[in-house]
């Protein structure tokens, strides 16, 4: 029994170290999903989860629990954060490369706050994950994606590589099997959490066999705010005859 509590502290000592040495660039601690979870589970008081994106898509779909502030807001009046000053924040938005819940936090700061924390991972992985979300009418809403064909495809892989990226959803061993030369492979189950070796900068295009499994690979990517996306799909790449490595 003393041995099994002894590994059980000495975990939870390695944890607090883990947790205590991620730091953003400005210094504020860096929450994973699994340590925001537990914190927001343990209905603490003193927590203020809060969601620095907009109210629309605070109204879509936002972390169980949290409250909206949206940077725009909290930039024009900083008295916006009216939660007690020993209190824990925590901020989020759309992912690691939203810089709204950084800036959110330096407001933070600027007004007296020092128990202040982020969620990089943001929305987009929490979802995923399947952890609680509050769902407005409008989640499930179904979105218009930009198709494009694959011989565009190929002409934009062929002339100009480096402006484009193409996603390849399928799981690991479909990948394997066949895909369009130059993709890379990042399962939709996984895609938010993995959407950070994705320049922004670049049109992104994500496929799968029939459609099922990119359409939601296009939606995490709305939510992401990747603003130059389409959807393609990889049979009629086949069916157009077009290369397929291995």
């Amino acid at each position: 029994m003393k041995i099994i509590i002894y590994a059980a502290l000495l975990l939870l000592s390695l944890c607090t170290v883990s947790f205590a040495a991620e730091k953003s660039k400005d210094g504020f601690t860096i929450v994973t999903s699994e340590e925001l979870k537990a914190l927001v589970e343990s209905k603490s008081a003193n927590l203020a989860v809060i969601d620095a994106r907009s109210e629309q898509e605070y109204q879509e779909a936002h972390i169980q629990g949290a409250i909206s502030i949206p940077l725009n807001v909290l930039e024009k009046d900083a008295a916006a954060l009216n939660q007690g000053k020993n209190s824990r924040l925590v901020f989020y938005c759309n992912g690691i490369k939203c810089g709204k819940s950084g800036k959110s936090a330096l407001i933070a700061r600027s007004q007296g706050y020092t128990d202040i924390s982020l969620y990089a991972d943001g929305m987009p992985v929490w979802e995923e994950k399947g952890y609680p979300i509050y769902a407005g009418p409008d989640y499930n809403k179904k979105v218009q994606t930009s198709m494009i064909k694959p011989a565009v495809v190929k002409v934009l892989l062929d002339a100009a590589p480096t402006t484009v990226t193409v996603v390849d959803v399928r799981d690991a061993k479909e990948f394997a099997e066949g895909h369009v030369p130059g993709a890379i492979n990042i399962p939709v189950e996984t895609f938010a959490a993995g959407s950070g070796v994705l320049d922004k900068g670049k049109q992104i295009i994500v496929y799968c066999n029939s459609g099922g499994r990119s359409y939601n690979a296009y939606r995490k990517l709305q939510k992401l705010a990747y603003p130059n996306i389409a959807q393609m799909i990889f049979a009629d790449w086949q069916t157009d005859g077009l290369p397929v490595t291995k």
